[in-house]
């Protein structure tokens, strides 16, 4: 039996045993499972997945959503994509380092570390949505239970989910997103705006935004909760090089949005940066700036030399080794995606010479779902 018609079979028998009306088609969802696949070969449970999504989404439906509350959200993307299925998947969780450079071949990029002390597999996403800018990017399986992705049937479902639990990515106008978490309170504004969460924000990011000022105007239309009770912030950068940290204020009870324009940033707030010392918490306004000015010590000292490889040196010199006192230890992956190539290179678990790129010009086109861009 062939991959889809096993998972076609497979998703029948669940949707039965859900109670599924009759009717729904699950065609693309199904191509999209068959696609999941194994990139890397450690040994253990934890390895480098890639998926192209082929279904589609109503970006606008999951914003109707009660965003206020995590499982509401988790709800609302399961009855977009595998409704009446029964999954059972958690609120993502963050961490990491990043950064933005210009090389001296006039490339940008973004460097980012995405740090947890609980070990995961990853997925890279490659999505073309048809009411957005395609994109790739990366989602850490163990928040979908799925670390052995194509290793059951219910593990390639939960990663369908992938798209809707990233934690970084660049899309095909040059706008790159990355998450990091933080020390303060979660964010929960409610200035009777609509409201977006974490995952979704990066999701409207990478799907609607051409530059960093649309995708800071995007988010400034929200009402921010975090989620899985913990609060971010969010590093933006374009083709241009135009990078800025969007986070909220920890010391003002609206928890306004306010925008940084900075090259480096970890899990403090670049709000406060000047509060805020190396090697020690610092209450609510973060910790690990030890590792943004190794960051930027390896930037500086290239200046005017700036390559792919220092970029990576940069990401080294910030990589965690496993800790389990601190959440935001243990470099699970390190990617350099290019703004202006629209591309990622990424190396898992700090394997520093084993690296994989991926591009979103390797996205195939959609059964005729494509429309022109601008």
């Amino acid at each position: 039996m062939g991959k889809a018609r096993y998972i076609a079979g497979g998703v029948a028998a669940l949707a039965a045993a859900g109670t599924v009306a009759a009717g729904i088609a699950y065609g693309p969802q199904i191509s999209t499972a068959a696609s999941v696949s194994r990139v890397s070969s450690y040994r253990g449970s934890y390895n480098l997945y890639e998926m192209t999504v082929d279904y589609d989404y109503d970006l606008d439906k999951i914003l109707e959503a009660n965003l206020h509350d995590d499982q509401a959200y988790v709800d609302a993307v399961l009855a977009q994509v595998l409704p009446g299925v029964p999954l059972n998947v958690k609120a993502p969780e963050f961490a990491c380092s990043a950064f933005r450079a210009q090389l001296t071949n006039g490339e940008v990029v973004m460097g980012r570390n995405y740090d947890f002390k609980i070990d995961t597999s990853a997925l890279l996403v490659r999505n073309n949505p048809k009411n957005g800018y395609a994109s790739i990017g990366f989602s850490a399986l163990s928040n979908l239970k799925a670390n052995d992705a194509n290793g059951s049937l219910k593990s390639r479902l939960a990663a369908l989910l992938g798209p809707f639990a990233p934690l970084d990515g660049v899309n095909e106008r040059g706008v790159s997103i990355a998450v990091l978490t933080l020390d303060s309170p979660a964010t929960d504004q409610r200035t009777g705006k609509p409201a977006v969460n974490t995952s979704l924000a990066i999701r409207l990011v990478l799907d609607r935004a051409a530059t960093t000022q649309e995708a800071v105007d995007l988010l400034k239309r929200y009402d921010m909760h975090a989620m899985a009770g913990r609060d971010y912030h969010f590093f933006i950068s374009d083709a241009t090089g135009d990078s800025r940290v969007v986070e909220y204020d920890p010391k003002v009870d609206d928890r306004r949005l306010v925008v940084t324009p900075v090259r480096e940033i970890t899990n403090y707030y670049a709000l406060y940066a000047d509060e805020v010392s190396p090697n020690r918490k610092n209450g609510e306004l973060g910790h690990g700036k030890e590792r943004a000015c190794a960051i930027a010590a390896v930037l500086d000292a290239n200046e005017g030399s700036m390559t792919c490889d220092v970029a990576w040196q940069a990401l080294r010199a910030a990589a965690q080794e496993p800790n389990p006192e601190d959440i935001t230890s243990n470099t699970q992956w390190s990617v350099v995606f290019s703004n202006t190539d629209l591309t990622a290179e990424v190396c898992l678990r700090r394997n520093w010479d084993d690296k994989f790129e991926f591009a979103i010009g390797d996205i195939p086109e959609r059964r005729g779902l494509h429309r022109s861009r601008d």
